[in-house]
This record gives C-alpha cells, structure tokens and sequence, in this order.
C-alpha cells in the first residue's frame, strides 16, 4: 500500500532540504555546490584580463574595437583583474535600475500580455541579434552587448509617445537621453555611451562597427518582433504581409531573423561595411512599412498614444508645481531645474507607476488611462 504524505508534511520535507544547503557541501577547505560536484577548470591557468585583450589583437578583425585597460570613462578607474572594460559596462548595465525597468515599459502595446514584448525583452533580442552579427563578423562581442542592452535605457513610459509627451519641455530622444542622463551614473566607457546615443537611424553614425551592428540589431529585432506580437494579438496575420517580404524574408518571426542576420554577414564579407544587400534592405524596409500603417499607426494605437501624452504631461506639470515630491527620489537633491528634475523623474517610470501616481496625484479618471491598465 502507498503512503501518500500529507501536503504539510511534503512542504516540510523540501523546507529541511533547502535548509541542509544553506553552507554548500564541504570538502576539507572547499565549498561545493552539490554533494556529488566534480567539475573545474582542472589545471587551466588563470586567463586574466591583460591576456584576453592581448588576445583581440589575433582574433577580431582589423577594425574591431579593442578594450585596453580602464577604457575611456569620465572619471578614471583601475582596470578590473579579469573583465575588459566593455564587460564591465555591459555589466553594470544589466544590473541597473534603469535596465530593470525595462521590464514595466511598452514595447507597441501598453500593459502587454504574458507572451508580447516589453523594452527589456526588446533589448535582449537585440543583444542575440547584435551578438551573432559581431561574432561572426570578428568584432568585440562585450561592446556590442553592452550597447545592446543599453540602447533603450533612456526610454520613458507608454513607448515613442513618450518623447512627444516630453519634447515640450526638454529635448527628448530616448537615445540622447539615455546616454546624457539616464545612465550617467554608471561612469560607461565612451565608446558604449556612443553606441547608445546614435543606435537610431536619425542619428550621427555610431563610431564604431559595433555601434553599427547594434543599429541594424535594433531595427531587424522590432520589425519581426512587433509583427509576431500583432498577429498574437489579432490585429494582423502572416499572410497580409506584402510579397516582397513573405517570398523573400517568410512569414514567421524564426525565417525572418535568419534571412536578415545572414544578410548582414554576407554583405560584411563582400564588402567589409556592416550593412546589408539592397534586395534584403528593400524587404526590411517593406516590412517596416507594413508595420507602420498597420499597426504602430492604426486608430488603436495613435488613441492609446494620445491617453500618454496626456498622462506624462500633467505629472511632469504636477511634479514641476511640488517640487517637493522630487526631495527623496533618485532624481532629486540640488541636481538640475524643478522641469529637468521632472522630467527625468517622469521619463524613469514603469508604465504602470507612471498611471497610479497619476491617479494618486491628480485624480486622474480611469477612462483616460491607457487601454490595458488594471486598477
């Protein structure tokens, strides 16, 4: 006969079991993870930093940025003993606040379901894309990484309406922004903060080949992504895609990514540029388009656009008139103007955050929120 244990009794037991690990598993001096670990490096010398940027000169192509001690920053710091300088920022980036809230910013659609994107998967798809561009291309992976993951860090809440909200009182481009303000503190490497400050097509060129991978990343991820959310959400399906995309580029998110990203490697080994074949471009541009009439500027969307603009508006109008509100947040103390500290303040929402204050502060009525907010 089968014992069954009681629920209490099963949590107990895992209870113990968690708690017999909180030391590890000891072996003489040595802490392990699991009772039964046996891997290691074995007897692998140490490849330290100095190693590994000696290493870039053999291994990346001829223009790859190199890393070379502490990097370029700001305000000067030693070198790390094992990460590049480019692996530092891409570190500091991820475990940023900013980064973080990444998580609760629209990506197309406010307040997305459990499967459509957000800002932060956005950057992490990106990253994937820049990486497998600049790995095979021989260019510095971490760079690319990092200016990946950081290029929408200056995004504010409810997605580009944001800029168009907050443009009336500062110059606002996210991409400006998030290198001029938003991530200043982390002290990046000049070459990453360039990367990130001219990821958008309407900028100055990146300086550096990996700077340009990130911009052709950016776009490739957002033109495949949004589509594959659109036709999750109804709004779209596969087979409205034009020709010129469908015969060429197919019509799932999977097909799509592999045409592009090997478009990209081809032309860098044809020519030595990043960029990518005018036949494969003309899709890419076809399929933007696509997206552009059909579902970043549908009805829905420019209403929803329009619900942020005034939303972000009247706090940073609000914040602007009780200054006071500013004294105990990240942004405040003596650190610019009542609008720029604002501004920023505002800029740094979730969008979720971003609605309950307006409903907090300004009593703001529910049939002005943007479509998708659970109160």
């Amino acid at each position: 006969m089968q014992v069954v244990q009681s629920p209490d009794a099963s949590l107990q037991e895992r209870a113990e079991r968690w708690a017999a690990t909180m030391r590890g598993h000891h072996h003489g001096d040595l802490a392990l993870a699991h009772e039964d670990s046996w891997a290691g490096p074995g007897t692998a010398a140490l490849v330290d930093r100095i190693a590994r940027e000696d290493d870039e000169d053999t291994r990346m192509s001829r223009l790859a940025t190199r890393a070379r001690g502490a990097g370029d920053r700001v305000r000067e710091e030693a070198p790390d003993p094992h990460r590049t300088c480019f692996e530092r920022d891409r570190d500091r980036i991820l475990h940023a606040t900013a980064f973080r809230r990444l998580a609760g910013k629209t990506q197309v659609f406010v307040f997305p379901d459990d499967h459509q994107r957000t800002r932060l998967t956005h950057a992490l798809e990106v990253a994937q894309i820049a990486r497998s561009v600049a790995t095979a291309l021989g260019l510095n992976v971490a760079l690319t990484e990092a200016i990946a993951i950081g290029h929408d860090c200056g995004h504010g809440p409810g997605g580009h309406a944001s800029e168009d909200a907050l443009s009336v009182y500062l110059p606002f481009d996210h991409a400006v922004w998030g290198a001029d303000v938003t991530l200043v503190p982390l002290n990046l490497c000049a070459e990453t903060l360039d990367g990130i400050r001219n990821h958008s097509w309407s900028r100055p060129a990146p300086a550096t080949p990996e700077g340009e991978v990130v911009s052709w990343a950016d776009r490739i991820a957002y033109v495949c992504h949004d589509f594959e959310d659109a036709v999750a959400a109804g709004v779209v399906t596969p087979d409205e895609l034009p020709p010129l995309v469908a015969d060429r580029c197919g019509r799932d998110r999977s097909s799509q990514l592999g045409v592009f990203v090997r478009a990209m490697i081809r032309a860098a080994v044809d020519t030595g540029r990043v960029g990518m074949p005018a036949e494969d471009a003309e899709a890419l541009a076809a399929f933007r388009r696509f997206n552009y009439e059909r579902i970043y500027l549908r009805p829905e969307s420019q209403h929803q656009a329009a619900a942020v603009i005034d939303l972000l508006r009247a706090l940073v109008d609000h914040y602007v008139a009780h200054p006071e509100l500013l004294e105990q947040s990240e942004v405040g103390g003596e650190a610019g103007s009542a609008l720029e500290r604002a501004v920023g303040y505002v800029a740094g929402m979730t969008d979720r955050y971003a609605c309950r204050q307006a409903m907090a502060l300004l009593d703001w009525p529910a049939d002005r929120l943007p479509v998708g907010f659970d109160i």
